[in-house]
């Protein structure tokens, strides 16, 4: 098999090619739901105590499972409105046949509500917080010694496990921040954000080749590298929202089946008796430039653990 060349840096793997379309698609023998815990630092956080300091980032808050310490705990708003969703092939020639909406090689527009999407991608800590309430079993790890560094070999059913155990803690947590209790009373959610929601908070409503602008830049993230960052490492002043690492570090789940554009925002599942793939955006550290543009499309098996995917949270109203 033909190992793709955003997969090169990060050492030997599983993947299956990169298509004509840029899609990478990652084999993998099952689901495998629950897995016996890594003996990295997952592990060693794993034995931390509740209210003890795993992290050494004074960015996040011990006594709120290591979310940011915000007055959102890292949920950052992102207004209504229209965006380009999409490369016009003329604009970016690095773009992928996927990425445009049909046969004259352009983007398209994309109306969403506001919502809110983590600042962060999840990390180390915040996901053993998340074993240690639960009791759960699931492989998942780091580098070690890495509280900061984003959670990595996550599934998609794990990624959108957290998320409801984030919802359930922070509707019965006593000190949920009044804007975020109010937007969950209100029906909102804790949730993997779709592809739509992701695209609009990397680029912003201009349609910018990447979160920064249309040039590459090794100085606004981690790519052609060969290790994941702590979350946030990097500044990106240019970035649309004030987000960071929506390019590189790691792939990032989302809630959307892989599907042809246009987008569409009521498409939920897909058939899991076929050859079902879910969305993944940003590129990871060991991709070139071209796949951490804003508007790449990955779609990997939903029981897909690799070193380099992760993903961050939303809070959407649906």
């Amino acid at each position: 098999m033909q190992q793709p060349s955003s997969a090169s840096s990060a050492g030997p793997t599983s993947v299956r090619g990169v298509t004509t379309l840029g899609v990478i698609v990652l084999a993998v023998a099952s689901w495998m739901f629950v897995q016996r815990p890594s003996d990295g630092p997952m592990a060693d956080l794993d034995q931390a105590p509740a209210g003890s300091n795993a992290s050494d980032s004074s960015r996040f808050r011990s006594d709120a499972w290591f979310l940011p310490d915000d007055d959102r705990l890292g949920f950052v708003e992102i207004p209504a409105g229209p965006f380009a969703m999409g490369s016009d092939r003329d604009a970016d020639l690095e773009a992928f046949e996927n990425e445009w909406w049909g046969p004259g090689r352009l983007p398209g527009t994309v109306d969403l509500p506001t919502f809110s999407i983590g600042r962060y991608e999840v990390t180390v800590a915040q996901f053993a917080a998340y074993r240690r309430s639960t009791g759960v079993r699931v492989e998942a790890d780091g580098p070690p010694g890495s509280p900061d560094h984003p959670v990595t070999t996550v599934s998609w059913p794990e990624a959108l496990a957290y998320c409801r155990w984030l919802d359930t803690a922070l509707r019965d947590w006593p000190d949920t921040p009044t804007e975020l209790r109010r937007l969950l009373d209100d029906g909102w959610r804790v949730t993997l954000p779709s592809e739509a929601e992701w695209e609009k908070a990397a680029r912003g409503p201009d349609g910018r080749i990447f979160p920064w602008g249309n040039e590459p830049r090794r100085d606004r993230a981690n790519f052609d590298g060969t290790i994941t960052n702590p979350v946030g490492t990097i500044a990106c002043p240019e970035c649309p929202f004030g987000l960071s690492d929506m390019s590189g570090n790691v792939w990032e789940w989302t809630r959307s089946p892989y599907l042809p554009y246009p987008f569409d925002p009521s498409a939920s599942g897909i058939d899991l008796e076929a050859d079902a793939l879910w969305v993944m955006r940003g590129g990871h550290f060991g991709d070139s430039a071209r796949y951490v543009r804003a508007a790449v499309r990955g779609g990997a098996d939903p029981g897909a653990r690799r070193s380099f995917i992760g993903f961050r949270v939303a809070l959407s109203r649906f």
